[in-house]
């Protein structure tokens, strides 16, 4: 399952509904900006995945975090907490905040949705993000087998498929089409 699909799954909207309901969206709307906004933060967690360091760093995170808990209980995604841990996740995969500005304003040329509300659902996609890492991470799956297994190159091959199940790069249309399918 992709990052996307586990967000979009997660207890049938549970976390599309919270990030619409604390940014007065409708579903179909957050839904939409949610698959703008992941490609950028899964190429920032490819791009860190591909240095040593940063494969090494995530899998850290992963493994010492709480970050599960942002896909599993969505009543998280507004607190203060999450938020303030979503813009330091943003910092990591993005690094700078002209870089989650430039983002934003992407994302909201494409679905209509105010650049001032992408800001604030920004945080919250990067924690269901790696909410979505985590959760993978400790499901028994490849990549739970990496963590295990400790960081290496092919470690970032199995990241990144994860990160693109269509293996067609970040096709933003593919995501939106997902989205739509829920709403």
């Amino acid at each position: 399952m992709s990052i996307l699909e586990t967000i979009l799954n997660s207890g049938n909207g549970a976390l599309v509904g919270q990030v619409a309901d604390s940014l007065k969206l409708d579903k179909g709307k957050a839904g939409a900006a949610i698959a703008e906004l992941l490609p950028a933060l899964k190429g920032g967690i490819r791009r860190n995945a591909e240095k040593p360091e940063g494969l090494g760093a995530l899998m850290s995170a992963l493994q010492g975090g709480h970050h599960s808990d942002y896909v599993e209980k969505p009543d998280l995604l507004s607190r203060a907490a999450t938020i303030t841990d979503g813009n330091a996740i943003l910092g990591h995969l993005l690094g700078s905040k002209d870089e989650s500005r430039k983002v934003a304003a992407e994302a909201a040329s494409r679905t209509g949705v105010d650049v001032g509300t992408l800001k604030k659902m920004l945080p919250m996609v990067a924690a269901m993000a790696m909410g979505s890492l985590s959760k993978e991470s400790k499901g028994g799956g490849a990549l739970s087998s990496l963590l295990a297994g400790g960081a290496s190159s092919a470690g970032a091959g199995l990241l990144s498929s994860f990160l693109d199940k269509d293996e067609g790069g970040s096709a933003v249309g593919n995501l939106l089409g997902m989205a739509r399918k829920f709403f």
